[in-house]
């Protein structure tokens, strides 16, 4: 039986194996400096951090621990995003994986959590907007510099969280009590065949019914507009089932432009560790 640490770990390799993941690195698509091993690597570095949630260790540090893990590889950022829904996740899976537990895992977290999380950037490059104005003292691009305007606000993990949640979907779950990760989670134990095949079915599902917030940060609302109403085209038409070739096309295509819904991705990795702990699928 796996531990919640080794169930989050396959989860991110699960994610990354399924195909096709338009705009993604998946296992039939590099983008040009970001790699399908690195992925596998990224999976394998953030061991340690996982354990240390699985353990018990608060948010934050064990947050900061798995980027720093996850970061010891050639392409730089793979899985901070979908880290940073796991651990509250592997977290809540010590002692009750629902969506009230995760939320009072969250709410518990602290200034110390917030300091930690700012720290993580200080590992790797991760794409983040400019600060609105006032708000340049909380830059998370300042790393441990920003942790004494922290302190100084009293601000915790869970309210770094809800100033970007309008922004960042990631963020988004922090406050909604991971109400994505959990329906993926469900889409992914109802759908058929491999558990590569059902991520990437739920990766087209995700995308069709919001634009991914990365690709709004990276590439402006239209283009995100655009990737998701082409997605909810092929998914009403069951293209992965009957015209494979259609959302192999549109994978190529965002992946050509560099439009990377990373986020979905994100989502998508949550949703496989709250089905392969609920024992929703089998590996």
């Amino acid at each position: 039986m796996r531990t919640p640490d080794q169930n989050a770990q396959l989860a991110l390799l699960l994610e990354v194996a399924g195909t096709p993941k338009p705009g993604n690195v998946d296992r039939r698509r590099d983008l040009a400096d970001l790699r399908f091993e690195h992925f596998l690597a990224g999976a394998v570095g953030a061991r340690d951090g996982l354990e240390l949630a699985a353990e018990g260790a608060a948010v934050g540090p064990a947050f900061e621990r798995a980027v720093a893990g996850m970061a010891a590889q050639g392409g730089g950022n793979t899985q901070f995003g979908a880290l940073l829904l796991l651990v509250p996740l592997v977290r809540a899976a010590r002692d009750d994986l629902s969506q009230p537990h995760v939320e009072a895992v969250v709410e518990e977290t602290t200034v110390a959590d917030a300091a930690a999380f700012y720290r993580a950037f200080e590992h790797v490059d991760v794409f983040v907007d400019d600060p609105p104005e006032g708000l340049e003292p909380l830059d998370v691009r300042r790393g441990a510099e920003a942790v004494p305007a922290l302190e100084e606000r009293g601000l915790t993990l869970l309210d770094v969280m809800e100033r970007s949640a309008p922004a960042d979907d990631v963020a988004r779950e922090w406050t909604t009590g991971f109400e994505r990760s959990f329906a993926a989670a469900e889409r992914i134990a109802e759908a058929p065949g491999p558990v590569p095949d059902r991520a990437a079915a739920t990766f087209l599902s995700l995308l069709a019914e919001r634009p991914d917030t990365l690709v709004v940060k990276r590439s402006g609302e239209s283009v995100a507009a655009d990737a998701t109403a082409r997605a909810r085209e092929l998914y009403e038409a069951n293209a992965l089932e009957t015209a494979p070739e259609r959302v192999e096309a549109f994978a190529d295509d965002l992946v050509s432009r560099g439009v990377n819904p990373g986020t979905t991705a994100d989502l998508v990795a949550a949703g496989l560790f709250v089905a392969l702990e609920r024992g929703a699928v089998e590996v």
